[in-house]
């Protein structure tokens, strides 16, 4: 059993009555004044909690107030929290484990990812994502393999705010070929830390995804990355059955300056959807062709003030 902390603090000598009350909401309130001390000392009360309250509500209120303390031993209760026999437990202390913000404690969370349980093991890369821990980079590519698709979404996670440029192979492999969507979708938009064409492939891929979604987002990352060589695939993307993927196109389009599409965008400008008209007018002015003029001019009226202000910046621009 583990030993109930003792303080001679006075502050929590207060509280310590209602710490150890029997009923478990009076515990919750008593840790949420603990935690609003502000005060180091408070540290071994809310781990106990976490780590040994027989009540989920009292263990996931502890994970909670923890979240922002960068001490080693709050790292590892909630790093062992993660296995908490409460699914909610876990994700409240992975998520109080992405706020760190000293990378090296990550070594702590590393522990975790190969733990027999999958929803261990995801939450554990969700806490590792935003440290950018360089030493986390080969074992999530590992975790690219894992049978879990949850796992596998975020250790694609990891290596992309890692921007683990060795991982692009294995990313491009995802982005055309999992089984998941939400890890077609995640790899897809990782492909967008290369700082050249030789992801296009898995990329032009996306494009025809079955689902929209990863097509969205592989129009989107072709813009962050804006290859030239992906123009004419985006102009294809601007005929996709579902108007997102259209203005992802759009945008994309305009970031590359596409001056090609200009008559494929035009067609899009009386669209029934007012955002995909304004996106359209302001690609337009992007690409700073002149023979769009007519068409912007017959737009000053749209019904849409969000339209109409996008007219008037493309009108601008190609006016100067």
């Amino acid at each position: 059993m583990t030993t109930q902390p003792t303080t001679d603090n006075p502050d929590i000598l207060v509280l310590q009555p209602r710490l150890q009350d029997s009923d478990a909401s009076t515990r919750c309130i008593a840790l949420i004044e603990l935690a609003d001390l502000e005060d180091p000392d408070a540290l071994p009360w809310l781990t106990h909690a976490l780590t040994v309250d027989s009540n989920a509500d009292v263990r996931r209120e502890a994970a909670r107030l923890l979240e922002g303390w960068e001490e080693t031993e709050v790292v590892e209760a909630l790093s062992a929290a993660l296995t908490d026999a409460d699914e909610t437990v876990g994700e409240i202390a992975a998520q109080s484990l992405s706020q760190l913000k000293t990378a090296e404690l990550g070594h702590i969370i590393l522990r975790w990812v190969n733990n027999e349980n999958a929803d261990v093991r995801k939450h554990a890369w969700r806490a590792l994502r935003e440290l950018r821990l360089p030493a986390s980079a080969p074992a999530a590519l590992i975790a690219l393999q894992d049978d879990n698709a949850n796992v596998r979404r975020e250790a694609v996670g990891v290596l992309g705010w890692l921007k683990y440029t060795d991982a692009l192979p294995e990313l491009a492999r995802l982005a055309s070929n999992d089984s998941a969507i939400e890890v077609r979708r995640a790899a897809t938009g990782a492909l967008g830390l290369a700082n050249n064409d030789s992801v296009l492939p898995a990329l032009r891929s996306a494009l025809t995804d079955a689902e929209w979604q990863v097509r969205e987002e592989a129009a989107n990352t072709l813009g962050k990355l804006r290859l030239q060589t992906s123009g004419d695939y985006l102009i294809t993307a601007l005929a996709d059955s579902y108007w997102q993927v259209r203005l992802q196109a759009v945008r994309a389009l305009g970031k590359l300056r596409f001056i090609t599409a200009t008559d494929s965008l035009l067609e899009l400008l009386t669209h029934r959807i007012s955002n995909l008209r304004k996106e359209t007018a302001l690609a337009l002015g992007e690409l700073g062709n002149p023979d769009a003029l007519p068409a912007l001019r017959a737009a000053e009226n749209d019904a849409d003030p969000e339209v109409r202000k996008a007219v008037r910046i493309a009108l601008a621009q190609l006016q100067q």
